[in-house]
């Protein structure tokens, strides 16, 4: 990269306080704030700091899977020789990433202190991602040169803008009380799947990859949880539904997306191979929440009904889809898990029929 005026090299402390440099940070952090989108977000920051600090390579890493078997995902990597950053797809298959302890480096910088160290002449330097929820991914640069301090100072700066505004879209996007992302994400979330079953005109291996990767949506409501709020109060009501989020969301993959809608209703988005694999994974929610004993209320049911999101679908129509199949598992004794389209090949739901004519409460 060529030198910019005012500029004292790549990490010379005197780059940091020249008026240019100073200019270029805050244009930079004026860009990043101004998106709402997380990927976008993710691309931006990366690009932003190779372009202000001109490393080798610069990238952002987030832990996903399961909590025995986590992997890394590559949130946004640009290289030098990279026009543009780059990012593993939304639709990936989590256990072809590489697992964490592959990079010792990073777990280090996942306690919540940066990293540096030295592969032959490259100086690799791993910054923690720190926000409310705790550490969620690491930044992670490459140099030919040590990092000066100042450098160091710059992008420990740009990070906490960021992770001060992932606090911000937090705040916007999630439930109070759960956590979960809350109703009014819900359509975006819904609309990048249905982007998943386009076809595009990609490389062979990732389109076989989009094309594998059905979409399905369920939702999940507590069975008699009136009766939970009448006899224990409000606060042990919340209570539950505190902890069932949690239970069921440690119960969902990272892939998979959780949502509160309101009072005692849950929504979730999968990814699976089939029908099947649909079914285990509500239906293991299911047995988790039966199983589990929660303090002074005891057991606690739920019943799920769910289906599978196709072309041409919009939120309101695959979640009345779900919501009819719901419905029939609390017509027909609760704690269960139906399927929309089986009950409908199987003559036991109408495909016209509408959702909450009967109150099953």
């Amino acid at each position: 990269m060529a030198e910019r005026p005012g500029q004292a090299g790549s990490f010379g402390p005197e780059r940091a306080w020249k008026p240019y440099f100073m200019s270029q940070i805050i244009d930079y952090l004026t860009e990043i704030t101004g998106f709402r989108d997380r990927e976008s977000l993710d691309l931006a920051l990366v690009a932003g700091l190779r372009e202000i600090l001109s490393p080798l390579s610069a990238a952002l890493y987030r832990p996903v899977g399961d909590s025995k078997d986590l992997r890394w995902q590559t949130c946004a990597r640009q290289a030098a020789e990279d026009l543009v950053a780059c990012a593993d797809p939304s639709w990936v298959e989590v256990g072809a990433l590489p697992p964490l302890n592959d990079f010792p480096h990073r777990c280090q910088a996942l306690a919540g202190q940066p990293v540096h160290l030295t592969h032959g002449a490259i100086h690799v330097n791993v910054f923690p991602l720190l926000t409310e929820r705790g550490v969620i991914g690491v930044f992670e640069a490459e140099t030919a040169e040590p990092m000066s301090e100042v450098s160091r100072s710059t992008v420990c700066g740009v990070l906490q803008v960021y992770c001060n505004f992932q606090n911000a879209l937090d705040y916007g996007e999630r439930d109070t009380l759960t956590g979960l992302l809350n109703r009014k994400t819900f359509d975006e979330r819904f609309y990048k799947s249905m982007q998943t079953l386009l076809p595009c005109a990609e490389e062979p291996g990732r389109r076989r990859a989009r094309q594998d990767a059905r979409r399905w949506v369920g939702m999940i409501d507590i069975d008699f949880f009136k009766a939970v709020n009448d006899r224990y109060g409000h606060l042990i009501g919340d209570e539950v539904l505190l902890l069932l989020s949690r239970l069921m969301g440690a119960n969902l993959r990272t892939q998979d997306q959780l949502y509160r809608f309101g009072g005692e209703e849950f929504v979730a988005l999968l990814v699976c191979a089939d029908a099947r694999d649909a079914a285990g994974a509500f239906e293991r929610l299911r047995r988790k929440t039966e199983e589990f004993t929660f303090p002074q209320v005891g057991h606690v049911t739920i019943s799920i009904g769910f289906t599978e999101i196709v072309a041409g679908d919009s939120a309101s129509a695959a979640l009345g889809r779900a919501d009819r199949a719901v419905y029939r598992a609390k017509a027909n004794g609760r704690n269960q898990v139906q399927h929309h389209e089986q009950l409908v090949e199987e003559g036991q739901l109408d495909a016209t029929e509408r959702a909450g004519e009967v109150e099953l409460f």
